[in-house]
């Protein structure tokens, strides 16, 4: 449940205070679930994969199939690599799953060789290496030979890296051309008395829930290789069953649930020429901390960030690998858990990280000795931005010229801007304009990418220089056919005085007043942590939304407190409680809208929602009896069938708050389900496993209680496919048009 899985689902919506409604029109083409889902974004393809070559002197990214240049100076595009030059360097397509993954962790498919005259193409773990100096691509290895992932070019670019049979290997582009070349400095042994062990190889509760993307690391002098060994011979496996075949077939998954033993993990360096691993020596608790970060120093020390398994403290150790003894730099605490951002950046003398310590994630500088990095503990030298907002990913840092550009939401808890500021702790706004600014930056100078949207505006990307004179280079036009309408905005106290602030989109005014009590209201929140759905950012989900405004449904969003954007105190209500809190501000929220829209019905309510959202309909839907109707898409509806680090980070481990795990589990309280429920799953979901939504009706079979449920299988926890979004948001409409739309005097009564 990062960021990325659950924004893929695009089930938010949102607004700023400052845009204005659109235009009224005469006429407008109407929304179809077809016209959204059945031909790809109706908004079209933006570029994908945006890249930066090292030296600054092109971005590139993929568009329809072809790879585009884009001229940093002039702004101007041209393509660098043909459609007919790139189809020769695809592979297969990969499994559903693979798909899936590369997307929703937004993996790169090629990359920039350190000397800017090279590209390294990745089309599903097959390997080309691109001339652009004559236009050739180059299979590395044999056939089939350096199929792996997270492939990268040595610092010197002497060396193509990647993972290979789950271990580390490289081949020497000097002789890239040889089926003998291959070196395996790493490999993973074959299971050895029943051990698993991946060297170099990010396993799946990495990924997803500590946003690891690579476990190993070239030194500075392209002499060694870091890497994290993870040993997963202890963690449960969960059985994926393709039920497709006429013999179906079977993967296991490493799966760590909350309790369970976690990948038992180290760092060590290894020659690039291969021979013995020297491993780190640190106090750590094996099967059970965790190695979120690594990274090196010089080409003679490692730096390595460890968070216990409660999530409560995170250290910096900075290590010499000859002797494989650390000492302890820096240490970041708090008393429930911490903010999710891992990233550090380390170098000249310099440690740059976020944190909550404030009471908002901020930035800090640390220094330490550049000389001797392991003689002293480093140094906090100062917090670098201040006040009550939230710095977002940072995008670059320039230790030579003591300099970090960061997203921000400083000046409107709705937007986000692009921002820079010195070691000194003086910064300045980098994007202008309303919104969301999203920036890619260069690794030279001060250019870069900047894709901007609002609400009701489309992402625009625009290529920006140091001046602040932005040229745009992408825009859709495809909705102009269509009358998208702005939804009111809301601000509503909770309980405890926090602001929640939601959207609610009413279907067009037919008659002025319309008649009391007319409109059925669908509340369709996210409403857990790391994320802030109600923001001044397009989603798609606008679409969906005026479509059942259309249809005569008014639509809420909202936010409420344990969900991030607004500081260490309203995430961190989520601790320890995962549904009271919550669905106490959502109704408060629905009770305020409600009072101000005697149009709306309060006896015809529903509830949707998706991954988090999915749970959070359940858990509503019987622990109220207001709503009528309700959609869950892929829940959680046990917590001890999600994973561990997610879990335990608020609600500790099964052990110590067994109480926790019982009453905000909704397979125990599923016997209390008011209204009509249908239940969506995609049988191949590696992330929210459909055991949660089987247990779940197990449970509404013995209570004696009607259900509907749809399948999607072999599908993952996206649903993602023209077909499969067409027929699952169909689905959605037909559930609320059959138990919400006709009039509650002549409606069946809800079971």
């Amino acid at each position: 449940m990062t960021r990325a899985a659950v924004l893929l689902v695009s089930v938010f919506a949102a607004l700023s205070l400052a845009v204005p409604p659109a235009p009224a029109q005469t006429s407008a083409k109407p929304l179809t679930v077809e016209a959204i889902f059945a031909h790809g974004r109706l908004i079209g393809s933006p570029p994908e994969q945006l890249t930066w070559s090292p030296d600054g002197k092109h971005l590139t990214y993929l568009d329809g199939g072809e790879l585009i240049d884009l001229d940093p100076g002039t702004g101007r595009p041209h393509v660098l690599v043909s459609r007919a030059k790139m189809t020769p360097l695809g592979g297969a397509d990969g499994s559903e799953r693979d798909r899936d993954h590369r997307q929703r962790y937004n993996l790169g498919s090629y990359f920039w060789s350190p000397d800017s005259t090279h590209l390294l193409f990745d089309s599903s773990g097959e390997l080309w290496y691109y001339d652009l100096r004559n236009g050739t691509g180059l299979e590395i290895g044999q056939s089939g030979m350096a199929a792996g992932d997270d492939p990268k070019f040595s610092p010197n670019g002497e060396f193509v890296s990647f993972i290979r049979n789950h271990g580390l290997a490289l081949i020497p582009l000097r002789t890239a051309g040889s089926p003998t070349t291959q070196v395996a400095p790493a490999p993973s042994p074959a299971a050895n008395n029943g051990q698993v062990l991946l060297n170099g190889e990010v396993d799946w509760v990495y990924e997803e829930e500590l946003d690891v993307r690579s476990n190993y690391f070239w030194s500075p002098d392209s002499r060694h290789i870091a890497y994290l060994q993870m040993n997963e011979t202890n963690v449960p496996l969960y059985p994926l069953v393709d039920l497709l075949p006429t013999h179906a077939t079977v993967s296991f998954q490493a799966y760590p649930q909350p309790g369970d033993a976690n990948p038992d993990v180290r760092v060590g360096v290894v020659s690039a020429h291969g021979g013995r691993t020297d491993w780190v020596r640190l106090p750590f608790q094996a099967g059970q901390d965790y190695i979120p970060r690594f990274g090196w120093v010089d080409e003679k020390t490692l730096w390595i960030e460890v968070l216990t398994r409660d999530q409560k403290h995170r250290q910096i150790y900075f290590v010499d690998p000859s002797s494989g003894e650390g000492r302890l730099e820096l240490e970041i605490s708090d008393d429930k858990f911490l903010d999710e951002n891992y990233d550090v950046s380390v170098g000249d003398g310099n440690i740059v990280l976020t944190g909550w310590t404030s009471g908002y994630n901020q930035l800090y500088l640390y220094s330490y000795n550049k000389a001797h990095p392991t003689a002293s503990a480093a140094k906090l030298e100062r917090q670098l931005t201040t006040g009550d907002f939230e710095v977002g990913q940072v995008y670059k840092v320039d230790h030579k010229n003591k300099l970090i550009d960061y997203a921000s939401n400083q000046g409107n808890p709705l937007d986000q801007q692009v921002w820079e500021v010195s070691f000194d702790g003086v910064s300045k706004q980098l994007s202008a304009g309303a919104g969301f600014h999203e920036a890619n930056f260069s690794p030279q100078g001060e250019a870069f990418a900047d894709t901007q949207s609002t609400l009701m505006e489309a992402p625009v990307m625009s290529l920006c220089q140091s001046a602040g004179k932005c040229g745009v280079f992408w825009q859709t036009h495809a909705l102009g056919p269509y009358r998208l309408r702005a939804p009111e905005q809301l601000e509503v106290k909770a309980q405890d005085g926090a602001i929640l602030y939601a959207t609610l989109q009413l279907p067009e005014d037919a008659s002025d007043p319309l008649p009391r009590a007319s409109v059925p209201l669908i509340v369709n929140p996210y409403g857990g942590p790391g994320q802030q759905s109600v923001a001044d950012r397009w989603s798609d989900s606008l679409l969906f939304d005026e479509l059942l405004a259309e249809h005569g449904f008014a639509v809420l969003h909202a936010d409420n407190r344990g969900m991030s954007g607004r500081g260490r105190a309203f995430a961190q209500a989520a601790y320890h409680g995962f549904g009271p809190v919550q669905l106490e501000d959502q109704l408060t929220v629905v009770d305020d809208v409600l009072d101000k829209h005697p149009e709306l019905d309060p006896k015809r309510l529903g509830w949707w929602g998706w991954s988090w959202g999915g749970t959070f309909t359940l858990y509503a839907m019987t622990h109220s009896d207001r709503f009528r109707a309700g959609v869950a898409v892929a829940p959680v509806t046990d917590w001890r069938d999600y994973d561990s680090i997610y879990t335990e980070r608020y609600l500790s481990e099964p052990a110590v708050f067994p109480s926790g795990y019982h009453d905000f589990s909704v397979v125990n309280s599923a016997a209390n389900l008011k209204g009509r429920l249908l239940l969506v799953h995609g049988t191949g979901d590696d992330n929210v496993h459909i055991e949660n939504t089987a247990q779940f009706v197990q449970a509404l079979i013995e209570a004696g209680i009607p259900y509907d449920l749809q399948i999607f299988p072999g599908k993952t926890h996206s649903i993602s496919g023209p077909d499969v979004r067409t027929a699952l948001y169909k689905r959605i409409l037909s559930q609320f048009e059959q138990y919400l739309m006709p009039p509650v005097a002549s409606a069946s009564p809800a079971p």
